[in-house]
Order: structure tokens, then C-alpha cells, then sequence
């Protein structure tokens, strides 16, 4: 628990405005130690309020009692009638610190005041405060006379990125952020930071409340499942999360299968495009995040993942959901999957009125997947009015990503898109690589063949396919 030790030391006018010079020099450099009513208060300013002690530095195996340190922060005596309506009209000028009140008791502990802690860096005199704030103190009846507060960090106080960069060589980047899935933090670290990732992963569960388990991705992403390889940094070795995205619960085992949460937005502006009674067919469709929100909304889905832990994720999360009648579920490749159960429901898909859609969410690779469409059907089933809108994602490190999407998806469908699709920047996953989304409505040209002869399901075996190029992200 936080202890607050209570050495207070109230300044008379005259002395109010060297002990504000004294903290002002404290702030803009280094410790200074000043004599205040008897007491010797130790006023350790740093621009980031907390200092600190040099033998964290390097520290491997987590010593939270080395992180205590003592700060003197200004307060102000606040009679307890008005202390409500001070701290309000003060909040931007109080503490703010994980763990540590705004209000404490005053060195008389007296039941008629109290003391409100304000932050160093805000206040360093009466005339920091603002014309508001002033107006208000005056309104209450409180004197602008700033006390010093001998306040006692500890570790519980500080944020993750303080005791991080206390610790980690000096000039080196800090790693404090990470995906959260469900109850696990899914973090990607650098070289320099490994010596230090049973450290760093216990500082991520400890600042984290929910947290109760934090991974290290250790290789780059098969692009065959979608999954890779990660060791537990800190915390239990649970791997099944469940998350919540848009209004929708999942439930699947984070190291066997693929999941992004920083693609929540792009699952709901897709799935926004389907209405009921539309078709969805999802060729990468993982544990399901597009094809149980389109279910929902009233789409027949028929999705599919080449991944039998995804496959028997995404029937587990289509249960879960109550979906189960609205999606038919297939673990084949997405060629095969293309070329077999999207080739047999579309003839009498293109004759209705309802929209098809396509979801292609593969990055790494589903841009070569679109030459699968090429032939798929008889000429003489051509039908103008409903030919199915593809939206196909791909990776570019392109000048002009844009242009670059578009350009290999006509290459690899045989015919140019360009004027005839959308292009969607999606998000950007590491330096000069972006994530963008191609729709576009699939042209006759391509779908009908010339001839009586319709292409057949590739036998291409998975395992040959290529390895995503980016090993710092998860995609």
C-alpha cells in the first residue's frame, strides 16, 4: 500500500517565493536540498516528476522495492467544506499518479483541513495557477500559500514506460506497447530488448489489470495457417482468449490460430456492406471475424480457412454466436475452395437479386489467389446484373500502394481494374508497408470462359507456399 509520509512545511510570504525559485531550478535541472521548518526536504524535480535510482539500470530480475524513491511535491490546505468544489476546480493542476491521492491528510491531521497534492510541473508558484483557478481559491477562501509535501513513489506508482526506460540501456528504444487478446498481451521485441523480456513482461502484466499472461512473438508468419511461433514472457500459459469485437464474442487458441485486433474497424466497414440475404464467401476466414458478424446481420455465409485449429475455431465461434445455420464451413485451400463450393453456388446466385460478396483477407497472398476466378463458369451462365463484388487484400511497399494493388490484382484476374475498383488503406503494419483493400465487382470478362472447358481446383499443396515477408508484425 502507499505510504505518504506527512513532513510538511508551510512558507511565509517572503519564503514562498525562494522556496518557487528553489523548485523552479529543481525542475529545469538537477536535486536540490533546502532547509523548511526544521525539516531537510529532499526536491527531486525532474520534468518527469520521478527520477530514477541509478542501480535499476540493467536490472534483469524484477526488484520492485529498488523503484521507492521520495519527491516533494506543492500542496495546498484546503478547509474540508470546500474541498470538493477545490479539487474540481483544480483538476488540472492536481497529481496525477497511478496509485497516489489528490487528497491527504495535513501535518496536524486535522479533521478541518486537508491537503490537496498538485502536480511540480504545472504549479511551481501561486502564479501558475490560471485566472480560473485563482478566482476559484479566492471564491473559497483559500489562501494560494503552497505547502511542500514529502510524497514516497514506489514502483506501484510509476508507469510502465518509466520503470522501462529506468532500466533499459540508456538510447535504446523502450517497447511499452503490445496487442491485447482477451487476457494476453501479444508484444513484438527488439534484439537489445530480449535480455530483458522476463522483466519487461512482468512489468506489462503488473500495469495492466486483465492481463494474466504476456507473449513474445519468436518467428515471422506462416502464411499457410496464419499462426507463429511465441514463448510466455510472464503469467499463466493459458493461450485460449476470448475477445469481444464490435459487438461480437470469440473464442479461439491464440497460438495455433490468426488473429489482429487492430483489424477491428476494417471487419466492420466491410461487414456494413452486406445486408440480408446477401452471400458472403470468406476464402481466409480464420475463427471468423467477417463471417459471423454477416451472419448476423441476416448474410448466408460460406467461409473458409485451410487452418484446422481455424476451422474448428470458427464452428466453435458460429455456435457461440448462434450462427451455425447461417454458415457453412469448409477447411480447404482457397483455391480449392473457390474453385469448388463458390463455382457450384454461384450460377444460381448471379440469377437473384441479392448482392454476392467476396472477402479475400490474406495479405501476404491473396492477390495470386484471383486468378482462380479466371474461366470459373460456362459463357453461356453469364449474367450482367449480379456479378460478385471482390474486396482482396494485399501488402505493398509501392510508392503509391494504390497503384500498386491495383495493377497486380489485373495481372493476376487477366483483365485491367483500373476505373473499375475501389482501393481502401487499411492500416500500416511496419516502415514503407502498408495494408490496403482492393473491391471491385468481378468482370464478366474474367468470371465466363470462351469455351466449354472450366478450369479445375488446383492440387498446388499448401506447404509451398511462400512465407510472409515481414517478421516485426503480426499483420
Amino acid at each position: 500500500m502507499l505510504r505518504l509520509l506527512s513532513r510538511v512545511c508551510t512558507s511565509t510570504p517572503n519564503q514562498r517565493n525562494l522556496k518557487a525559485a528553489a523548485v523552479h531550478r529543481s525542475v529545469c535541472s538537477a536535486l536540490t536540498t533546502t532547509a523548511c521548518s526544521g525539516f531537510a526536504v529532499n526536491l527531486i524535480m525532474e520534468p518527469k516528476l520521478y527520477r530514477p535510482p541509478p542501480e535499476v539500470r540493467g536490472m534483469t530480475s524484477l526488484d520492485k522495492d529498488a523503484f521507492t524513491q521520495t519527491i516533494s511535491v506543492p500542496a495546498l490546505r484546503v478547509p474540508t467544506g470546500v474541498l470538493n468544489k477545490v479539487v474540481k476546480s483544480l483538476r488540472k493542476a492536481t497529481i496525477q499518479r497511478p496509485g497516489v491521492p489528490r487528497v491527504v491528510q495535513d501535518k496536524e491531521e486535522s479533521s478541518d483541513f486537508r491537503l490537496v497534492l498538485l502536480d511540480p510541473h504545472r504549479v511551481t508558484s501561486p502564479s501558475s495557477f490560471s485566472a480560473a483557478e485563482a478566482e476559484a481559491l479566492r471564491s473559497f477562501s483559500v489562501p494560494e500559500d503552497l505547502q511542500y509535501y514529502e510524497l514516497r513513489l514506489t514502483y506501484h506508482n510509476l508507469k510502465s514506460e518509466e520503470v522501462l526506460e529506468a532500466v533499459l540501456p540508456q538510447g535504446q528504444d523502450v517497447t511499452s506497447g503490445f496487442s491485447r487478446v482477451g487476457h494476453i498481451a501479444h508484444m513484438n521485441l527488439r534484439e537489445h530488448q530480449l535480455p530483458y523480456k522476463n522483466l519487461i513482461g512482468q512489468v506489462i502484466m503488473d500495469k495492466n489489470p486483465g492481463v494474466t499472461c504476456v507473449v513474445n512473438k519468436t518467428n515471422m508468419i506462416d502464411s499457410t495457417y496464419r499462426n507463429f511461433k511465441m514463448e510466455v514472457l510472464a503469467g499463466e500459459e493459458n493461450m485460449v482468449a476470448k475477445v469481444k469485437e464490435n459487438g461480437v464474442t470469440y473464442e479461439f487458441d491464440f497460438s495455433r490460430v490468426y488473429w489482429n485486433p487492430r483489424l477491428s474497424t476494417e471487419h466492420q466497414r466491410v461487414v456494413q456492406l452486406v445486408k440480408r440475404g446477401d452471400t458472403v464467401f470468406d476464402v481466409f476466414a480464420g475463427v471468423g471475424p467477417f463471417a459471423v458478424p454477416a451472419a448476423r446481420l441476416g448474410a448466408n455465409v460460406l467461409a473458409n480457412d485451410l487452418n484446422p485449429e481455424s476451422h474448428r475455431w470458427l464452428q466453435h465461434n458460429c455456435k457461440l454466436n448462434k450462427v451455425e445455420k447461417k454458415v457453412r464451413t469448409f477447411n480447404l485451400d482457397g483455391r480449392a475452395f473457390i474453385q469448388g463450393p463458390v463455382k457450384q453456388e454461384l450460377p444460381a446466385l448471379l440469377t437473384g437479386d441479392a448482392s454476392v460478396h467476396v472477402v479475400m483477407n490474406l495479405p501476404a497472398l491473396a492477390l495470386e489467389f484471383l486468378d482462380a476466378f479466371r474461366g470459373l463458369l460456362h459463357q453461356e451462365l453469364s449474367c450482367d446484373e449480379n456479378l460478385p463484388t471482390v474486396h482482396c487484400y494485399g501488402f505493398s511497399k509501392d510508392d503509391n500502394p494504390e497503384t500498386d494493388v491495383v495493377e497486380r490484382a489485373s495481372r493476376s484476374v487477366g483483365f485491367p481494374l483500373k476505373d473499375r475498383c475501389s482501393v481502401h488503406f487499411v492500416r500500416n503494419v511496419a516502415p514503407n508497408k502498408d495494408m490496403m483493400c482492393v473491391s471491385f465487382r468481378l468482370p464478366k470478362e474474367v468470371l465466363f470462359s470462351d469455351d466449354q472447358e472450366q478450369t479445375e481446383p488446383s492440387a498446388e499443396p499448401a506447404p509451398k507456399r511462400q512465407k510472409c515477408e515481414e517478421a516485426t508484425d503480426s499483420t
